[in-house]
Formats: structure tokens, C-alpha cells, sequence
């Protein structure tokens, strides 16, 4: 049987993967050392996704480091300036930092775009086949390449295809997770969907903004807008999954949102059909001592946080851009030791950024899908950190944006911001009754309610730590 060896070989032509092939070709051109590389994808077409439609300026910063910068262009894509918190009908403005902006699109366009830019680098054979297995060596166990079926008539069953080094970026869903990393693989935690609509000709708050709505009773609702004439909306539903989700929403939800948003939503509730995504989160375990030789799991194969933060492709493009670098000082690619070596630097190196986008896309998603009293208190409190301005906007959308890498300054404003909201708790007049004409009356707590707000502070601090630390453990533990 026929079989094709290469340098590199890479499962997925996704964000990771086809960013990774033309990184790694163009840097070996430019080092005057190519290299074969094959991108193998089962699908070729434009995938139609609800999510990775959301670049951070610091996603965009890393495009440009890859030489990819014009993926963005000509696809319709809209610049997003920062973001528009809503609670209570009440909004409240996070710009990115002067000089910042993100972009949003048709995550379609934009993978084809990628994988464009791959098919016309040198020395990157891209191939449109379904992997079906990895080889490995029956004495050793490493992994050699792969098996795979090409989607031409008449192609061979299971054609192997050989290499050095493979990647496996075959997305949130992999196939070959738990084969690499054996009895140390982790299951990704769901923490509930995303449930998607495109609406047509919406008016957000602040335009060219991304828009969350904190929806009382239930999870976030984000909205940003894709193309000229769509916004994306992403409503969050909890396990389990009501029934009837159109119901749910235009019972629920639609209500709570902006009002010019209303009659979108309901447009696109009749015509468009419902579109789920598992909201998933997968920490990043340490390759190379404990994992299988000769492949490496790279983007959501590996790490996943929640996508509320619209961080995943950020922190993907910055892992390329760190392994490019580090992949072509090794002298040779089947020297696993030599390889294990840089994936023990690579996994420290990429820490500040991912590790902060981690934690902020979970940490944020619990206070803002508040489920219990303590967590409201925290999300009233995040709600009005943001609208004291300054630094209190400024850092914390930085962090958001990755465009800085520092995860004491999450920690940092995280438990700033769990001060503050017990602050108010003391402080911030709160409804106590209805006047006979309907309007809510609102006075400040008593010196006599003092003892049962220090209780209350007490099991909102706690929470507050419940909910930050362990991630922090998470990260620092893997």
C-alpha cells in the first residue's frame, strides 16, 4: 500500500491546525530549513458554527505575530471596540483600551480564509480525508502518524500517512483525546449550552459592541454582531435543557432583553431553527512525560474554557505562535526527549495568557449566570465595579481581551470586586416594598440588619473563593 511521510503531520484544519501549518512553513522558509507538512481534514467546506465568531484585540496581536492578519479581510468582518454589560435594564460601557479592537464574523469564512493562507504555503499538502486511528509502533508504543480515509472516489481504505511529530487538532469533540494522554486524560466538565440565532438587522445598545445581558433567573445572554446585516445572539441554558426551547426563550428571555431587540429575536425564532453548543471546560494537562510519543494535542482537543469570554481562539493563536518558535529550534523531530523538553517549556510559557483567560471565562460565567443569593450579591458588585470606570474598567477588560497576561491581576480585581459587592451590601439602597401607585421603594439596611449582613458578607466572601480558587488550583496543579 501507498503511504506519504512528512515532518509534521496535523489532524484538523481548524483554527489551531491550519494556523499551525502555515506558521510552521512560513518560519522554516524564512530559517532556510523546510519542512513536509501535511493538514489533514475531513471536511473541506465552509463549517457553519455558532461559535469562534469572536476575536479579542489579543487574538488579533497574534494574527499578526503569524503573518495572518488578513484572514480578517474581506469576510465581512465587523471591528468590536469593547462591550456592553446590561443588568436590570441598566447598561453599563467596557471599552477596550484606546487603540484596540477586536473583530467579529462568520466563523465559515473565517476558517476558509485560514486554511487558504495553509494550501498556499510551502511545503503544506493539505488533504481532505477522515482519520480513522493513529498508528503505533507495536514495540514502543509512540504514535507514528495516522490512518485515514480520503474523501475522493475510489481512495484507499485507511491510507496510512507517516511523520515525525503529529498535532491532533481535531476540535472540542476529539476523537484521539483520551488515546494520548491514557489513564491521565481528564472528560471535559459541561456546564451547560449555548443555544444559537442569527438575527437580521438588529440595533445593539452600542453598536459595534459586544453585548452581555444578565437575564434574572437564568444564565447571560451575548450578542455581537457578525456581518453587516447579522448579529449573533448566544443564550445560555443551564442542565437540564428545558424541553421546549423556543418557549423557554420567548417566554423567558426575549422579555428581559433590550427592547430593540425583541422583534429580531422573535423573527428569528420562527424562521431559524435552534442550534445547541455544549458550554465546555477542559484543563490543560502537561504533555510529554505522561502523554503518548511523537503527538502533541494542540486548541480544544486539549484546553477548552468557557466561550462567554470569547477568549478560546485568542489563546489558540497565542499557543501557535509559542510552539512555531519553539517546534523549529528542535534539531530533530523523532527525538522525543527533545520534544518533551519543549513541550515542558511550551506549557509554562503559554501559562499568563491561558491561564487567565481560563479563569476570568469561568469565574465570570458564575457570577454572571448567578444561581444562588451569595453569587447575586457578586454579580450586583462586579456590575458596579465596572461602573466606577477608571482601572476598574480598564485592567479587567484588558485581562478579557488578552492583551495582558497576568493572572494576579485577575485575582487581584476578582476579590476587589468581592469586597466592594459587600461594600454595597452595607451601603446601596435596596428595594424593600411597592408604593400603591407600583413603584418600588427603596431605603438603606438598618444599623439593626448590620449582624445579619456581617453573616451574610461572610458566606458572600466564602463563595467568592469557592468559585476562584479552584480554578486557580486547576492551573496551577496542571
Amino acid at each position: 500500500m501507498w503511504s506519504a511521510s512528512y515532518d509534521v503531520l496535523i489532524v484538523g484544519a481548524g483554527i489551531a491546525g491550519s494556523a499551525l501549518a502555515h506558521a510552521l512553513s512560513a518560519a522554516a522558509v524564512a530559517r532556510s530549513r523546510p519542512l513536509r507538512i501535511c493538514l489533514l481534514e475531513r471536511s473541506l467546506s465552509e463549517p457553519d458554527r455558532i461559535v469562534g465568531e469572536l476575536l479579542q484585540p489579543g487574538g488579533i496581536l497574534a494574527l499578526k505575530k503569524l503573518g495572518l492578519e488578513s484572514c480578517v479581510e474581506g469576510i465581512d468582518a465587523i471591528p468590536t471596540y469593547g462591550y456592553c454589560v446590561i443588568l436590570g435594564g441598566k447598561p453599563v460601557h467596557i471599552p477596550y483600551p484606546e487603540g484596540y479592537e477586536g473583530r467579529a464574523f462568520h466563523h465559515g469564512r473565517f476558517i476558509q480564509a485560514l486554511r487558504a493562507k495553509a494550501k498556499e504555503a510551502p511545503g503544506v499538502e493539505v488533504v481532505e480525508a477522515t482519520v480513522s486511528e493513529l498508528i503505533e509502533c507495536p514495540l514502543t508504543g509512540r504514535v507514528l502518524g495516522v490512518r485515514a480515509t480520503r474523501k475522493e472516489e475510489s481512495a484507499v481504505e485507511k491510507e496510512p500517512f507517516y511523520a515525525d511529530l503529529t498535532v491532533i487538532a481535531d476540535g472540542c469533540f476529539s476523537n484521539f483525546r483520551n488515546q494520548v494522554m491514557g489513564k491521565a486524560a481528564l472528560t471535559p466538565e459541561v456546564k451547560g449550552h449555548f443555544i444559537g440565532l442569527v438575527l437580521e438587522d438588529a440595533t445593539l445598545p452600542i453598536p459595534k459592541h459586544g453585548t452581555v445581558a444578565l437575564v434574572q433567573g437564568h444564565g447571560p445572554v451575548l450578542l455581537y454582531q457578525i456581518g453587516t446585516h447579522e448579529t449573533r445572539i448566544l443564550i445560555d441554558v443551564k442542565n437540564p435543557v428545558p424541553s421546549d426551547l423556543k418557549n423557554h426563550i420567548l417566554q423567558n428571555i426575549i422579555p428581559q432583553l433590550p427592547s430593540s431587540l425583541h422583534l429580531p429575536a422573535q423573527k428569528a425564532i420562527e424562521k431559524d431553527r435552534l442550534r445547541r453548543m455544549p458550554n465546555s471546560f477542559l484543563p490543560p494537562l502537561e504533555q510529554g512525560k505522561q502523554s503518548k510519543e511523537g503527538v502533541i494535542l494542540l486548541g480544544d482537543s486539549w484546553n477548552m474554557r468557557h466561550p462567554l469570554t470569547g477568549g478560546g481562539m485568542t489563546v489558540a493563536f497565542n499557543d501557535v505562535v509559542l510552539l512555531r518558535d519553539m517546534l523549529l529550534d528542535v534539531k530533530d523531530l523523532a527525538n522525543w526527549q527533545e520534544v518533551s523538553r519543549l513541550l515542558h517549556r511550551w506549557h509554562w510559557a503559554r501559562k499568563p495568557l491561558a491561564s487567565t483567560v481560563n479563569i476570568l471565562s469561568v469565574a465570570l460565567y458564575d457570577l454572571f449566570g448567578a444561581h444562588d443569593p451569595y453569587l447575586e450579591v457578586l454579580r450586583t458588585g462586579c456590575f458596579k465595579y465596572f461602573e466606577l470606570g477608571g482601572n476598574c474598567v480598564r485592567e479587567p477588560v484588558s485581562l478579557l481581551a488578552g492583551i495582558e497576561q497576568a493572572p494576579f491581576m485577575l485575582f487581584r480585581h476578582f476579590f476587589t470586586v468581592a469586597l466592594y459587592a459587600i461594600w454595597i451590601l452595607f451601603t446601596s439602597p435596596r428595594q424593600i416594598g411597592v408604593s400603591p401607585d407600583g413603584k418600588a421603594i427603596y431605603a438603606r439596611p438598618r444599623p439593626d440588619e448590620y449582624p445579619f449582613l456581617v453573616v451574610k458578607s461572610l458566606r458572600v466572601f466564602w463563595t467568592a473563593c469557592v468559585v476562584f480558587m479552584p480554578l486557580l488550583w486547576t492551573e496551577v496543579r496542571y
